[in-house]
């Protein structure tokens, strides 16, 4: 039988595009006061926990989120389902695909339920803020225990609880943004750390859920955002990446302060980590304030992603993305000649809505005129709740996959042709662990953020050291390590 729903009732709001489009001018408050309560402190002694995280870097950022309040609580990570006694889905509603494996992942959870009555699972993030995704987990998934969204992670440990000792299933889901709280614990683990920015977008792409899932834009406090910065290079991390949905919107929301995007890289430019990087960001919001900050380079790495989607005008404008073909190319042209030999990397979207065989050669073309490093593809799928999701999808699927071959086929080239002009180069390398497939190779990045295969000693790991390009395929290079001018950490 289903689990009583009154947490559904009381709690759980749909998004709703025309309520996200009225978005009021609220004050968004700041919150410092955050500290778990201390009959929570020790409410996962001898207990585990296991995460696993779908989408994007935001996703990632979140779950360190979780994983420190969950360490802080007195909970220990395990990688052994049958071990642990708190299970978390974070998800990501950005493609179906991604909610198919959600929803896979909790019919094989179910049985592990079974088995264990006592173990608590949680559905979080994205495809919580959805109310079809609530609605098929109540009728489907009862067995659920707790299901959160992306506005009250801070919520946790009291929801924890409530899950613990109710008999119901627990969910609170907040339609409405959360205010900023600062000094959440996370757990961060390696040699590269991500920092939240901001939250939210106000772009409305009509393909895009993000708007209705993470809601308006909110930007952290610069000082809030330094320290931060600060601590981690105290702390010795050697690369950090600055987070928003749309990154280089930062500060727009600041009605008392001109402090934009490009402020905030300067000033983070003086602080001694030895790589800094963003994502991302939209071209419309890309200034020439910020190609100028950029252009000093230091730990600046000149490597940008900045998504196009589509090089058709006409398809851009279905998109709603505000921008056309030719202010890409201009803005493109621009960080070109600022910041030579920059690293540019962008998204595509085949098979929108409409798009024509000629429409799709438009993207081609740009692709041509860009010569990209390399980029995130897909194939277009309806998000329910999205414009998009009410235009007719009339793009046969063959058709899609053949779009999408010759995309990839075209951008593969460029990267191929781009990593064999690196041959004979020396390069700093951010050694960041064993190659995948091979114990005996490191892997690395470049500041570029190139894939580079290279041999030596384990004792190079986290640490930047200058690597000899000798060979090259299409998504990574090779090197040799060069020991006698290695760089002091």
């Amino acid at each position: 039988m289903p689990k009583d729903t009154k947490y559904y009732e009381k709690f759980f709001q749909p998004p709703s595009l025309t309520d996200a489009k009225k978005r009021g001018k609220e004050d968004i408050k700041v919150h410092y006061d955050f500290v778990i309560p201390d009959e929570m402190q020790q409410f996962g002694k001898d207990k585990y926990y296991l995460i696993q995280t779908y989408g994007c870097q935001m996703n990632e950022h979140d779950t360190e989120t979780i994983m420190g309040l969950l360490e802080q609580m007195g909970y220990t990570a395990t990688e052994d389902r049958r071990q642990a006694d708190v299970i978390l889905l974070n998800t990501c509603a950005v493609r179906e695909n991604a909610e198919d494996k959600v929803f896979g992942e909790l019919g094989h959870l179910k049985h592990l339920k079974a088995e264990k009555p006592s173990l608590v699972l949680g559905v979080s993030g994205c495809m919580s803020q959805e109310e079809a995704v609530v609605n098929r987990i109540l009728q489907k998934h009862p067995f659920v225990d707790l299901i959160f969204g992306t506005h009250n992670i801070h919520r946790l440990p009291v929801l924890l609880k409530e899950a613990f000792f109710s008999k119901e299933m627990v969910i609170e889901v907040w339609s409405k943004e959360g205010d900023i709280v600062e000094n959440l614990p996370k757990k961060r683990e390696g040699i590269k750390a991500s920092v939240n920015i901001m939250y939210g977008c106000d772009k409305f792409c009509t393909y895009c859920i993000v708007p209705y899932t993470r809601g308006k834009e909110r930007s952290r406090l610069p000082q809030d955002v330094i320290a931060e910065v600060r601590e981690l290079a105290r702390q010795g991390f050697q690369e950090i990446m600055l987070l928003g949905q749309n990154v280089n919107a930062y500060g727009k929301d600041f009605e008392d302060s001109d402090y934009r995007f490009a402020d905030l890289m300067d000033d983070i430019s003086k602080i001694d980590i030895p790589r800094v990087r963003f994502t991302t960001s939209h071209p419309r919001d890309f200034d020439d304030h910020l190609i100028e900050v950029l252009a000093k380079k230091g730990n600046l790495v000149e490597q940008i992603h900045l998504p196009v989607q589509s090089g058709s005008n006409e398809i851009l404008k279905r998109m709603s993305r505000k921008y056309t073909r030719e202010h890409y190319l201009n803005l493109v042209a621009k960080i070109k000649q600022a910041i030579p030999g920059v690293g540019l990397t962008s998204d595509f979207i085949v098979g929108f809505p409409g798009e024509t065989e000629e429409q799709f050669e438009e993207t081609l073309s740009l692709v041509r005129e860009v010569q990209f490093d390399g980029a995130y593809t897909f194939i277009y799928s309806p998000r329910e709740g999205t414009p998009a999701a009410s235009m007719v999808d009339d793009v046969p699927m063959e058709v899609k996959k053949n779009r999408l071959y010759r995309l990839n086929d075209q951008l593969a080239q460029y990267s191929k042709e781009d990593n064999e002009g690196s041959v004979g180069e020396v390069l700093d390398v951010l050694v960041e662990g064993e190659s995948k497939n091979n114990p005996d190779v490191l892997a690395g990045r470049t500041r570029k953020n190139k894939l580079v295969h290279l041999v030596g000693p384990k004792e190079l790991i986290g640490k930047i050291v200058p690597v000899k390009i000798t060979g090259s395929q299409t998504w990574y290079m090779k090197g040799e390590w060069l020991p006698a001018t290695a760089v002091a950490q």
